[in-house]
C-alpha cells in the first residue's frame, strides 16, 4: 500500500471495544460513530466552511447517539491513511473468520486479502490509494477470501477534499447467503413456470397443429373433445399467469381490493357445487353454517380465489369428508368477522412442516399444484386484515381455518 497525505498532529492509541477492534486518534470516531460524522477539526488549515459544516453536523450526531461497531449487522473494516487496518467489527469476524486481533494493524491487503473470481489480488487491481483521484469507492460485488470463502465487498474512499489523498477506506462487508437464497427462489419461480407451462402448451400446440392438419378426417365429437382439452389446458395457463400476477402484488404490497358485500355462506355453496359437477360425490363434502354472520365487506374475487385454493387442496390432497365450517369470529378476537374452516380427513400435515406451509413453492404431496396458492391464500386474508393458520383436524387431516374481519367502509362508518 502507497501511502499518500500528511498524518495530522491527531494522536493514535489502540483500544478494544468488547470485542470490536478499533483505532482511536485521527479515526478515533469510528469506534463510536462507525464514520458517520467527521470529528470537529479547529486548526487554522480547515476553511471556515468547513469547521461551520461540522458544527452544523456534531449536534444532529449527538441527537443520533453513538453506534457500536458491534451493533453493526454487517462487517465494517477501515483502514487509514497508510493502509493499515484500524477497525475490524465483530459482524467482520464472523464474515471471514479472520481474528480481529490478527487484522488490527496490519496493511489492508494483508489484512484483508480478497481476489476477484479469476484469482487477481483485489487491492492490487483496485489500488484505493493510488489511481484516479476523483474516485469515491467501490460497488458491491462478489469476491473470495482464503479457502475459497465468498463475501460481498463494497469500499467507500473517504478524502478530504474531491481530489485530495484518501484518509480512510471504509469496506463494507456482507455474507452472500441471504442473496443465494434470494437467487434460489428466483430459480425455483423459473423452473416451476417453465414447468407448468410446458405441459399445457404442448397440449395446446399438438391438438391445434392436428386439427389444423386433418381437420376433416375427425368426426365432430373428436373435434369437440380435442377443443375441450385445449380450452382446459388455455385456462390452466391462465391461472396460472394469475397467480404470477398475485404473487407479483403481494410481494410488492400491491395487491387492490375491491370490497363489497359478500354473502360467504353462498360462496362456499357455489364452489362446493363446481366441485360435484366437475366429478366431485356430494356426500363427500359437509357445509355447516353458524349464525347470526356479521355482515363481511371484502374484494368477492378474492374471496372466491381464496375459497378455491382451500378446497381444491383439501380434495386433491385430502382424503374422506371435507368439511367447511362458517361461524362468527370468537368472542376473544380483537375484532368482529366471519372464520372459515375448511378441513379433511387425510394423512394431514407432519408437525415439522406446518411452518412452511404458506411458503413458495411448498408442496404437501406429489400429486400436481405449483406450490403457490397457499402463499397467494395468505397474502390476500392479510390483504383484509384477517389471519389464517393450519393444524390438525379432528379427523387426522389438515385444518385451514381464516378470519376476515367485517371492513366496513370508511365512508360508510
Amino acid at each position: 500500500m502507497r501511502r499518500e497525505g500528511v498524518r495530522d498532529s491527531l494522536t493514535t492509541s489502540r483500544v478494544t471495544l468488547s470485542g470490536a477492534h478499533c483505532t482511536v486518534g485521527e479515526v478515533g470516531y469510528v469506534n463510536m460513530t462507525v464514520g458517520m460524522s467527521r470529528p470537529r477539526r479547529t486548526d487554522a488549515t480547515v476553511p471556515r466552511a468547513r469547521a461551520e459544516e461540522d458544527a452544523a453536523r456534531e449536534p444532529a450526531a449527538h441527537a443520533v447517539g453513538a453506534v457500536h461497531p458491534d451493533d453493526l449487522p454487517d462487517g465494517l473494516v477501515v483502514a487509514d491513511e497508510t493502509g493499515r487496518i484500524v477497525c475490524f467489527n465483530a459482524a467482520a469476524t464472523r464474515i471471514t473468520a479472520i481474528p480481529g486481533a490478527v487484522a488490527l494493524g496490519a496493511p489492508l491487503d494483508q489484512g484483508l486479502p480478497l481476489e476477484d473470481l479469476k484469482g487477481r489480488r483485489w487491492w492490487t487491481l483496485t489500488d484505493p490509494y493510488g489511481g484516479l483521484a476523483t474516485r469515491i469507492g467501490q460497488p458491491e460485488r462478489n469476491l473470495l477470501l482464503p479457502g475459497n470463502r465468498e463475501v460481498l465487498v463494497s469500499a467507500k474512499y473517504v478524502r478530504e477534499r474531491p481530489t485530495g489523498p484518501v484518509r480512510r477506506v471504509v469496506v463494507s462487508l456482507r455474507s452472500t447467503e441471504a442473496r443465494r437464497r434470494t437467487e434460489r427462489s428466483h430459480s425455483d419461480l423459473i423452473a416451476t413456470v417453465a414447468h407448468e407451462l410446458r405441459s399445457p402448451l404442448t397440449s395446446v400446440k399438438g391438438f391445434t397443429a392436428t386439427l389444423l392438419a386433418k381437420w376433416e378426417r375427425f368426426t365432430d365429437d373428436q373435434k369437440r373433445l380435442m377443443l375441450e382439452t385445449v380450452d382446459a389446458d388455455a385456462g390452466r395457463v391462465t391461472r396460472l399467469i394469475a397467480e404470477l400476477l398475485d404473487i407479483s402484488r403481494i410481494d410488492s404490497g400491491r395487491l387492490e381490493l375491491r370490497r363489497q358485500p359478500v354473502d360467504i355462506t353462498a360462496a362456499v355453496a357455489r364452489h362446493v357445487h363446481a366441485l360435484i359437477t366437475g366429478g366431485q360425490a356430494a356426500d363427500r363434502f359437509l357445509v355447516r353454517t353458524r349464525g347470526p354472520l356479521p355482515d363481511l365487506w371484502a374484494d368477492p374475487d378474492k374471496v372466491d380465489q381464496v375459497l378455491g385454493n382451500l378446497l381444491e387442496n383439501a380434495v386433491r390432497h385430502g382424503e374422506g369428508t371435507v368439511t367447511i365450517d362458517i361461524a362468527p369470529a370468537p368472542a376473544n378476537s380483537d375484532e368482529t368477522g366471519t372464520a372459515v374452516t375448511v378441513s379433511d380427513e387425510g394423512p394431514g400435515i407432519p408437525e415439522e412442516s406446518m411452518g412452511r406451509v404458506f411458503t413458495r413453492f411448498w408442496r404437501g404431496s406429489k400429486r400436481g399444484g405449483t406450490g403457490l396458492g397457499l402463499y397467494i391464500v395468505k397474502g390476500i386474508v392479510e390483504a383484509h386484515g384477517g389471519a389464517i393458520t393450519v393444524d390438525r383436524a379432528p379427523g387426522g387431516g389438515a385444518e385451514f381455518r381464516f378470519v376476515l374481519p367485517v371492513s366496513t367502509p370508511a365512508y360508510l362508518v
